[in-house]
């Protein structure tokens, strides 16, 4: 998938994979959901969704919500949280070590 947004291309097949997760839900469910974190040649950093009708990206149309897909910019900050959301410890350690400090 590729996408302009805010004057920015994004684009899945040329940018690097980071990190993914998806729901442990099958894809026939409306609720299943797959993301996938990139980082561009550039340094911009988005994220790569796919899901049933009943979740971010579904698509909708003429009153219907099917299986979609998406492409959402992301702050460095933004990565490292859905990093850490999705327990992506290998992307935090590569990609984000200058922001975390030991406890």
């Amino acid at each position: 998938m590729k996408s302009t947004i805010n004057r920015k291309v994004y684009d899945i097949d040329t940018a690097t994979l980071v990190a993914g997760d998806e729901s442990v839900i099958g894809t026939g469910d409306f609720q299943w959901w797959a993301e996938a974190l990139y980082l561009t040649a550039k340094g911009s950093w988005f994220l790569f969704g796919r899901g049933g009708g009943m979740t971010l990206y579904a698509d909708h149309q003429d009153g219907h919500s099917s299986e979609g897909e998406k492409i959402i910019p992301m702050s460095r900050l933004e990565a490292l949280a859905w990093c850490e959301e999705h327990h992506a410890q290998e992307a935090i350690d590569q990609h984000f070590a200058d922001l975390i400090a030991d406890a």
